[in-house]
């Protein structure tokens, strides 16, 4: 499909702090979960070889996640690791915002670019009935504060929309992360992992939340900032600033997707919806040459021929796929 490899996720942990509905479900990812051994994850060291590796290869984008990126203690020291990296245009992190306050200064003095930062609602009990672990709204937005005092502007903010609990958000949120520092992303819910329990019945199509912004704040769509962009593009009419709709269910874009991904063990996802990946890390740990290693990428990206967004039936959504918290959104 011609695709080329652009973008690099790499989640540098597989565990988190929220246990979000929609992503680990406190039912599966309770007390004893068995979450990877220190030894199983990537160093920073392994992650930003590999991430030279695949800046050789053409990526130009690095995004950190997780599981919840900050909680991997340090995160700053790899930050300034990748931003020595040649050919890397785009440092950016995906946060739940919940340990800003005390690291964003820190990302941003070693070389962090962007910031995206996950609120799926601005009212207290919906948020924290989301996020399941009873983590209180004001901290978020105050570390959404202390990130744009670092410097960070316009920071991203993503919602995931899902029925019968948080679409009626959706017009607050709208008006609270308007004006140029911030960029509102709405998502539609998605069948991502096993375990969120995702019915078609749940989604608020990407149709119906551009309806409901619309008749309160007019929109007008605008262009991609580049091919393959995930999220298409609105502005408020009146210059209120940006929103994107990321529309993975309703109107999938699996043909122009350009995103690669490395969990926290070292393995390479070529889609979120993947139910295995590829080995790095033994091939890395056992001495392999960077040619050897690009080589493996090369031919694995080649190979790729993931479209899952685009065939998803009732059928596929019981089929085994790897954890968000593993891959990273």
């Amino acid at each position: 499909m011609h695709r080329p490899l652009r973008d690099l996720r790499i989640s540098v942990t597989d565990r988190c702090n929220f246990r979000c509905t929609y992503c680990m479900p406190k039912e599966v990812f309770g007390h004893g979960y068995d979450f990877l051994p220190k030894a199983d994850i990537l160093s920073f060291e392994e992650i930003a070889r590999l991430a030279r590796i695949f800046a050789g290869l053409g990526t130009q984008k690095i995004r950190l996640t997780g599981g919840e990126p900050l909680l991997r203690r340090n995160l700053h020291r790899l930050v300034s690791m990748l931003k020595e990296t040649a050919g890397i245009h785009d440092l950016t992190l995906t946060t739940n915002g919940s340990r800003l306050v005390e690291e964003a200064a820190a990302l941003r003095a070693a070389g962090l670019d962007r910031l995206t930062i996950s609120v799926d609602a601005l009212d207290d009990a919906t948020f924290r009935a989301m996020n399941d672990v009873d983590f209180p709204v004001h901290r978020v937005l105050a570390g959404i504060d202390a990130a744009r005092v670092a410097g960070f502007s316009p920071i991203k903010i993503n919602m995931v929309v899902k029925r019968g609990v948080n679409e009626d958000e959706i017009l607050p949120m709208s008006r609270r992360f308007r004006g140029p520092h911030f960029i509102l992303r709405f998502i539609e819910y998605m069948d991502v992992g096993n375990s969120n329990g995702w019915r078609m019945e749940d989604l608020v199509p990407a149709a119906e939340i551009i309806a409901r912004i619309t008749d309160a704040l007019p929109l007008e769509p605008i262009a991609a900032n580049y091919p393959g962009e995930v999220a298409r593009r609105f502005r408020h009419q009146d210059g209120g600033g940006e929103i994107g709709i990321i529309s993975s269910v309703t109107q999938p874009f699996c043909g122009d997707c350009t995103r690669a991904r490395l969990s926290a063990d070292g393995r390479l996802f070529t889609c979120l919806f993947a139910s295995i990946g590829t080995d790095l890390r033994t091939p890395l740990r056992a001495g392999a040459s960077d040619a050897e290693l690009a080589a493996l990428i090369t031919r694995v990206w080649r190979d790729r021929s993931d479209r899952y967004s685009e065939i998803r039936t009732n059928a596929t959504v019981s089929q085994p796929k790897a954890e968000m918290s593993l891959l990273g959104g």
